[in-house]
């Protein structure tokens, strides 16, 4: 092959790449993100993810490595009024996503990134995106910074409940087993006793992206309710 049809294969790839869902791996595979199913998905947050748990999905979305699954990301409306309400106020609650999910399983250079990044182009637009970064996992929110997101510094203090022995609960996955009930905290001592205690939430790192027409963008980010700040990086050791 000359170098014109090199350098001609090399800007139909670019091309490729920049309008699709798509990029060539160096094994020659494609990476392709795509919709995907609450059949396909539930594994990876039930099995791979820490928090062992389904939040509530409106969009789910896969990176497939030829015909491989081998990550996802997953958004849906907060459960939280106060969040829905605290980013932007009540003009732009109905507006508001987060990323709750995203796993994947070797979780290679890029392909983190790259999955965020393609999923958000697909997602309804007018939407603001609000994502964690959970400093207890030692998580910065790299991934959120190279895939354009605004920092807005640590989320609120709060506890969580908290089960001796078991730990690694999710503290909504213990709330869960009293749901509906008047008093949880109170049907929690009568069961549990000793057992269950609260215990200080661990901060997150609080990142932002905004979907949707220019006036839609420009409009959302000037009615945040937290300051975009720089982006945070790992102290050296």
């Amino acid at each position: 092959m000359n170098k014109v049809n090199i350098f001609f294969a090399l800007d139909l790839h670019f091309l490729y790449a920049q309008y699709t869902h798509h990029q060539l791996e160096s094994d020659g595979k494609f990476m392709i993100v795509q919709k995907i199913t609450r059949q396909q998905y539930l594994p990876f947050l039930l099995h791979i993810h820490y928090a062992r748990r389904s939040p509530s999905v409106s969009f789910a979305y896969g990176l497939f490595i030829g015909e491989h699954l081998e990550g996802v990301v997953t958004y849906g409306t907060p459960a939280s009024d106060p969040l829905r309400r605290g980013v932007a106020g009540d003009a732009y609650k109905s507006n508001i996503l987060e990323l709750n999910r995203l796993c994947l399983i070797s979780n290679k250079r890029n392909h983190a990134s790259f999955l965020v990044a393609k999923s958000l182009r697909m997602i309804e637009k007018n939407k603001i995106v609000v994502s964690f970064a959970d400093t207890s996992k030692g998580h910065i929110g790299y991934v959120y910074q190279a895939a354009n997101f605004l920092y807005c510094g640590l989320s609120a203090k709060r506890t969580d409940w908290k089960l001796k022995g078991r730990e690694h609960l999710h503290g909504q996955t213990i709330a869960d087993e009293f749901r509906g009930m008047p008093n949880r905290v109170q049907a929690m001592r009568d069961k549990y006793g000793d057992d269950f205690y609260l215990a200080p939430r661990s901060r997150k790192h609080r990142y932002i992206y905004i979907t949707g027409t220019k006036r839609f963008k420009k409009d959302a980010k000037a009615n945040l309710r937290y300051a975009v700040l720089p982006f945070p990086k790992k102290d050296a050791d």
